[in-house]
């Protein structure tokens, strides 16, 4: 295998959510099925430096990274579909690049030069991109947005000017676009597709394969009639029509063999990929043996691309288990003590997810007090754990004002606290208050967690003394009630340097909260044991009824 990288760069046209990053993610594991070794890039044209303070309910799930990044919800795709971590190499924004060029400016590095977008932007992406591209056969680079949007236009430029740089064996366009079916007509439209390829070409990109999404199979006359109107070989027009799992994408690509057309332009030896534990797992997600029901307590239900990682692993541990997950969307404002039974009764367990701020907090107080009353299995994350412990304080405790000062600065039994410093994921002590910026005050990436011995923590990571997981929040739980707490059954079962990372109950079948985010980690072909052990709970409290 060469040395020197080669680049696939993925663009879309026409309109946006037309999945992008599942494209490039299939065509990623393919090739990595194949033997080569593969990593990817998304480059987002938003002016934010990251999406850590951008709303779930505008873009979805903010994803981290090990390494502490908060990154695009795709970068989630890439890692789960990859099986790899990924950093902070692996996602840049233009607000990044514009920070670090306009950073340099004010140091002199650029000798009093005039600062434009060609050079000195363009330059910057392009020094991005190979950078992620060091060390691996082949790197995705996906571009976000869609080809015609102003803020879109230096990406485009960098990647034409990469593409002329290593030359047409190391780098090729792949370009996304849709296929609309008018359904009044009765016929599926290419038009849209043919538009947004002249502008690209407009800005000197000819794509070398299209990638068509489509609600209908295009027949061999319609593809004929994409690859000649936009000059490309007739095997590389390929269709992506609606499946019942992303994780079906891959497989339906090798159906088409899409490795073909990229071997040829790319000069890659006859690409065989061994897809058969994938394709064994996603028979089990589209056809599985049984199936639970999971209550899933949230409060950004309205968009489910906030939990788009949590929704995922939950699909993971199914396939493994054989099962279908039934995923009963509970939105936390509108639960209270009335309601609270009649929302939970058929569910054979109970998850309460993170999320930030005062909102529907106390209707998943009424779900979590349901689900340890009633001793049905239980998940709580972030501040689903932190709940956990307020909860537990108030109804067995007594402590009635118990609270988080997120909620209640000055309440006289918080909980749960904001220390005023920390040591970060890579050594480094940083400081917080409640006046800190929201971006740079929190616990971000993995860090590793000292589990108890003979604990359901310690049971499910399979008697493991320390495991490592990925946080993103400001909050910990306060060590001042530990003893109380754990005389009363709520027993600490994860610490890391001190903190409290996971809380259990004694005599519950299944009742454990974790301050970290296990479905960072979980992939297809490897589910988190935390998210694993819980529907495995589900499932014989629903066989048990």
């Amino acid at each position: 295998m060469s040395k020197e990288t080669k680049y696939i760069f993925v663009t879309g046209g026409v309109l946006s959510s037309l999945g992008k990053g599942i494209a490039a993610a299939s065509i990623a594991t393919l090739l990595k099925n194949v033997g080569y070794k593969v990593s990817m890039l998304k480059a987002d044209p938003y002016i934010n430096v990251d999406p850590g303070t951008m709303s779930p309910l505008e873009h979805g799930e903010v994803f981290v990274t090990d390494d502490g990044a908060e990154t695009d919800l795709d970068l989630g795709h890439y890692e789960r579909f990859l099986d790899e971590d990924l950093s902070q190499d692996n996602n840049f924004t233009t607000g990044k690049v514009y920070s670090s060029v306009i950073e340099r400016e004010r140091r002199g590095d650029y000798l009093g030069k005039t600062i434009q977008v060609i050079p000195h932007i363009v330059g910057d992406i392009v020094d991005r991109i190979k950078k992620a591209g060091e060390g691996n056969d082949i790197l995705i680079v996906e571009i976000g947005g869609t080809v015609g949007d102003i803020e879109g236009l230096p990406f485009l430029e960098a990647i034409r000017a990469l593409r002329s740089e290593v030359g047409r064996s190391n780098g090729m366009f792949i370009h996304l676009t849709l296929v609309p079916y008018i359904k009044v007509a009765g016929e599926l439209k290419t038009k849209p597709t043919q538009h947004s390829v002249g502008e690209l070409r407009r800005i000197g990109i000819s794509p070398d394969m299209i990638i068509c999404r489509t609600e209908m199979p295009l027949n061999r006359e319609l593809k004929d009639k994409i690859a000649a109107s936009c000059g490309i070989e007739r095997n590389a027009v390929i269709e992506s029509p609606d499946m019942q799992s992303i994780y079906q994408v891959p497989l339906s690509f090798l159906n088409q063999n899409i490795l073909e057309p990229i071997a040829q332009n790319l000069n890659l030896k006859n690409p065989k990929p061994n897809m058969q534990n994938w394709d064994n797992l996603v028979k089990r997600v589209i056809a599985p043996s049984t199936e639970v029901n999971l209550a899933f307590v949230g409060k950004y239900i309205d968009l489910k691309e906030s939990y788009k990682s949590l929704t995922e692993s939950i699909i993971h541990a199914g396939a493994n288990l054989d099962t279908k997950v039934n995923i009963q969307w509970c939105d936390s404002e509108k639960i209270d003590s009335n309601n609270v039974a009649e929302t939970l009764k058929d569910c054979d367990a109970i998850l309460v997810a993170g999320g930030f701020g005062p909102r529907g907090v106390s209707g998943k107080i009424e779900a979590i007090k349901f689900a340890r009353e009633n001793k049905i299995p239980y998940l709580g994350i972030c501040l689903g754990m932190q709940l956990s412990m307020i909860e537990f304080a108030k109804n067995v405790l007594k402590l009635e004002d118990a609270n988080s000062i997120e909620f209640d600065e000055n309440c006289k039994n918080p909980i749960i606290y904001l220390i005023d410093s920390f040591i970060d994921a890579n050594g480094n002590k940083q400081l917080r208050t409640h006046t800190s910026p929201l971006g740079g005050t929190m616990r971000l990436g993995g860090y590793e967690c000292d589990l108890l011995k003979g604990s359901l923590l310690a049971k499910i990571y399979n008697n493991a003394n320390k495991i490592k997981e990925r946080h993103r929040h400001r909050y910990e739980a306060n060590p001042k009630y530990r003893a109380e707490f754990e005389k009363a059954g709520l027993i600490v079962s994860g610490e890391s340097d001190g903190l409290i990372e996971a809380v259990e109950i004694k005599d519950h079948p299944f009742f454990l909260g974790v301050q970290f985010h296990p479905e960072f980690t979980s992939r297809l072909t490897k589910p988190n044991p935390a998210i694993l052990g819980f529907i495995k709970a589900g499932i014989e409290y629903k066989n048990a009824r």
